[in-house]
């Protein structure tokens, strides 16, 4: 691999509030993290900040070194959320992280960075969001480790890849609060509810097992990829960007760990058991190894040196 991968900070996917968002973002300012994706990409009322007050965030991220990217909504449904894409685009500051094909026709001619909830499977895909200015590109979610290395040998010159090593995995998007419907209320006056759960609604198996996380009109999984025991395959596939999610706290130690791995300063069976003692879920590399997602591989199966 050509030069050292750089960490990347997904978008917060939870209803924090402001003060709790400002306490993680500062701690983000001092991380080991090289980027930060801001904004929101679950639902439109979350309104933490206005938009000016992103921004703000964002330069004092930047003014910390990292490179701030905005990240949009996943799914729009209003004249006012287009209105509020288009201002979001217009900033002359930030790159964009595109999550649907709305953002990508909006930013076209500017580069921008291709989200996970664009669905890209194929090299033509690759190709067509390149000709509209991209620069970077996440694969989705349930691709593994096969595909995903063909689609990153066979993308556009110059184009990076980006690849979630860690974190809840989104599953389904929907014009109906989940959150809301569980509570019997009507979505336009779900009084903010999710703010209720900012570690998401669990939904149990009639097993009594942890199956899925309800955060509004996203629907994610309740075990955590965890994949930095594949740290090493990345690596040699020259993977330039590896991306946490920001749905939990301890994101910014695992973060380190990552770093570890990378620097040779840490094997990755360490780092991956240590990240999992960092939270209560279950871990899974299921989709990577082209397995159920919900799946793990057997204890130090994937162990790499």
């Amino acid at each position: 691999m050509s030069g050292r991968p750089h960490l990347a900070l997904g978008p917060a996917p939870y209803f924090w509030g402001e003060p709790a968002l400002v306490d993680f973002y500062d701690t983000a300012a001092k991380s080991v993290f090289d980027m930060v994706y801001l904004g929101e990409v679950v639902c439109a009322k979350r309104r933490s900040f206005p938009l000016e007050g992103w921004l703000a965030v964002g330069r004092e991220l930047a003014a910390a070194g990292k490179t701030v990217i905005f990240s949009t909504l996943a799914l729009l449904e209003a004249g006012s959320e287009l209105g509020f894409l288009k201002r979001l685009i217009a900033n002359d500051e930030f790159m964009i992280e595109a999550n649907d094909m709305a953002a990508v026709q909006l930013v076209r001619g500017h580069p921008f960075v291709a989200g996970p909830t664009l669905n890209i499977y194929n090299p033509r895909t690759l190709e067509v969001l390149y000709a509209q200015g991209m620069v970077r590109w996440l694969p989705p979610v349930e691709l593994g480790a096969g595909t995903f290395a063909a689609l990153h040998e066979t993308r556009p010159a110059g184009v990076q890849t980006e690849l979630p090593v860690w974190g809840r995995m989104p599953l389904a998007w929907s014009a109906r609060c989940y959150t809301a419907r569980h509570l019997d209320l009507a979505k336009d006056q779900c009084g903010f509810r999710c703010s209720d759960y900012p570690d998401g609604l669990r939904v149990r198996t009639q097993e009594d097992q942890d199956f899925l996380v309800l955060n509004g009109t996203q629907v994610s999984s309740a075990v955590r990829c965890n994949l930095l025991e594949h740290l090493p395959q990345m690596l040699t596939l020259g993977v330039e960007v590896l991306r946490l999610a920001a749905d939990h706290k301890a994101v910014f130690e695992v973060a380190a760990l990552v770093r570890d791995v990378i620097d040779q300063q840490r094997s990755a069976s360490e780092a991956y058991r240590q990240a999992a003692e960092l939270t209560t879920d279950d871990c899974s590399d299921g989709y990577w190894i082209g397995q159920p997602g919900i799946s793990r591989a057997a204890a130090g199966e994937n162990a790499q040196p």
